[in-house]
């Protein structure tokens, strides 16, 4: 398995790790991408919650939950309602970290940023 790491900066003062997608080694890079793109954004729930969860008082299904993502960064929580909340979608203008190479997620696909260096 190979991973790709999912770098909020599109919204945030400062890049943050969100999430860490595992992808199989079959995958191209723009595969790879895409498939952490889509398992990082709320389709039908929150990507960044458990498979079943407690909203609103009651225990929800997650459609958006995956096994192949692991949450690298907390969860906020609603000041009114005490209630953990999920992180936001992944978009336009954040980056991806695929081996040694870094990705902006562009209006279609992503754009290289270039290598990254390795200490």
């Amino acid at each position: 398995m190979n991973t790709v790491s999912v770098i909020h900066t599109a919204f945030e003062d400062t890049p943050r790790v969100v999430a860490f997608v595992k992808v199989p080694e079959t995958m191209s890079v723009n595969e790879a991408l895409e498939f952490a793109f889509e398992k990082t954004n709320n389709i039908g729930g929150s990507w960044s919650r458990e498979a079943e969860f407690e909203f609103g008082g009651e225990i929800v299904q997650n459609p958006d939950y995956c096994e192949a993502v692991t949450v690298m960064a907390p969860l906020p929580v609603n000041e009114r309602t005490g209630e953990t909340m999920g992180l936001r979608s992944t978009s336009m203008g954040d980056q991806m970290l695929f081996g040694t190479t870094k990705y902006k997620v562009a209006a279609f696909g992503f754009e290289e940023l270039g290598a990254v260096c390795n200490f």
